[in-house]
């Protein structure tokens, strides 16, 4: 046991569990996949598993250092900055080889009326002049800041309720977890008469057919854009993350 290699993944995204699966099955290796404990119901990844926060940076650092982790993969969500930058500076100081994993984005097409924007709050500033109905399919944790456009009625999409605490746009709550196909989608935007959809470019396939749908039926979408990506090695496949790791070891 004490010849193997310890893999950190930051975990809570589909590829990250794909990834844990797969890197288990790798000779010398022992995965640990850390999810942040957002979602009520996570799909368990294969191996070890820890649920929470470090703690900031300092938190990291220690977890890495005490339990001896020889690689660290950040395989977050896209819109996870803080834990990416977090990741980048804890690796650096643990000295510790680290690798992003980042689906790429989607990109525009033609066809596509995309209003973009590179932060949520002016997603809310644009929608202050908007009419009718939107599909606002952002998570549930940010939810808040769409409360006070009273004239717009919202369908919220979240694979968990929002913190009771909150205030949350009028409309109503859709509980679902992806992937989600374009027959699906399609009925949903014509079912709830949507107009306009408001969505983080969080690349994949697993939200994809709703960018799809919206083509084809004319309607318009405020693309968040990503934050700012630290810089370090990154691939975009998780076969390519595996040939990383079976380079490091």
């Amino acid at each position: 046991m004490r010849d193997l290699k310890r893999v950190l993944i930051l975990g809570g995204t589909g590829d990250a569990a794909k990834l844990a699966a797969i890197a288990s099955q790798l000779d010398g290796v022992e995965v640990i996949s850390s999810l942040a404990g957002r979602t009520q119901q996570p799909t368990a990844p294969i191996g070890s598993v820890r649920v929470g926060g470090f703690g900031g940076e300092a938190g990291l650092v220690a977890y890495l250092q005490e339990y001896q982790v020889s690689y660290l993969i950040d395989a977050t969500h896209p819109f996870a900055a803080q834990i990416s930058w977090n990741a980048v500076a804890a690796a650096t100081k643990a000295s510790i080889p680290h690798l992003m994993l980042v689906r790429p984005a989607w990109q525009k097409e033609s066809g596509d009326c995309w209003l973009e924007v590179d932060r949520l709050e002016a997603a809310v500033t644009l929608l202050e002049n908007q009419t009718g109905r939107i599909f606002l399919t952002i998570g549930r944790q940010q939810l808040a800041p769409f409360a006070r456009l009273q004239h717009l009625w919202f369908l919220m999409r979240s694979i968990d309720p929002p913190d009771a605490s909150l205030p949350i746009p009028q409309g109503e709550m859709l509980y679902d977890r992806g992937p989600f196909i374009l027959e699906q989608e399609r009925k949903l935007l014509t079912d709830y008469n949507i107009n306009l959809i408001v969505s983080k470019n969080s690349g994949g396939n697993a939200t994809y057919a709703k960018v799809i749908a919206a083509r084809e039926m004319g309607i318009s979408i405020v693309m968040v854009n990503r934050p700012a990506m630290p810089p370090v090695t990154q691939v975009s496949t998780i076969d390519d993350a595996i040939d990383w790791l079976k380079n490091v070891l």
